[in-house]
């Protein structure tokens, strides 16, 4: 990897991980850019990337706490079904081929869109709540599932579920990013033993990733929902623009 192709990945970094923090889906940029820059097969990718998911995840939630919306309590009775999905969805993944890993990808990307946007239309997340525990454990094992599989647009998937669960924008972020951060830690080894992780792109894309995760935060609790409502819009619909083969 040369100088300009670590600066280009150190920036998308940035980037990823402002947009991971505030909506969802920055490693749709960063996972097909370690695979340009990096020359890094599909699952070899989604493995190295998880390393900055990590590092910006954990950034995120302690900036969040330090601006005043602290996300841990809520998270705390979810992160038990999402960690057992996680678990099982990294093993999961391992077994598949690069290509049936990138054919995966773009179905399970596809159908995080109608559930994203039903989740963030205007008045559902204070008006509908879900309400029997053992369906919303159900919920966030397979938000875990997916995610530990995945990675790339969970964050979608985890505000559509907390805001349908009554949680405003801002707080449904703060809890999102230590779901994150318990998902990955759960995930990531399973990729380590495989021998899923290159470091040096990895180091990189973290460095960018963390600064990200920081800017995210500040900027999703003082732009409040007016801001992070058309970010994860524009997220969504930049989500089904790649996946219709749009650009």
């Amino acid at each position: 990897m040369t100088p300009l192709q670590a600066a280009l990945l150190f920036g998308a970094g940035i980037v990823a991980g402002v947009v991971n923090t505030m909506a969802g889906g920055g490693s749709l940029l960063t996972v097909p850019l370690l695979r340009e820059l990096a020359g890094l097969p599909g699952n070899l990718a989604n493995g190295t990337n998880r390393i900055g998911v990590l590092v910006q995840s954990a950034s995120a939630a302690l900036r969040f706490r330090a601006e005043g919306v602290p996300g841990w309590r809520d998270a705390l009775p979810l992160s038990l079904p999402v960690a057992l999905g996680a678990g099982l969805g990294a093993y999961g993944i391992t077994l598949i081929s690069d290509r049936g890993f990138e054919r995966l990808f773009g179905l399970l990307m596809l159908g995080l869109v109608g559930p994203t946007l039903w989740g963030m239309a205007p008045g559902r997340n204070r008006a509908t709540r879900v309400h029997s525990r053992p369906l919303q454990q159900l919920v966030f094992f397979g938000v875990g599932l997916y995610g530990g599989a995945v990675q790339a647009g969970v964050g979608l998937l985890i505000v559509a579920a907390l805001a349908t669960a009554g949680f405003d924008l801002v707080r449904a972020n703060s809890i999102k990013v230590i779901l994150n951060v318990v998902l990955t830690l759960i995930a990531l080894p399973v990729f380590l033993l495989q021998g899923l992780v290159r470091w040096p792109a990895a180091l990189v894309l973290a460095g960018g990733f963390s600064i990200g995760g920081v800017l995210g935060a500040r900027l999703a609790v003082r732009g409040g929902e007016r801001l992070l409502r058309p970010v994860l819009l524009g997220a969504v619909l930049a989500l089904a623009g790649r996946m219709l083969g749009l650009y």
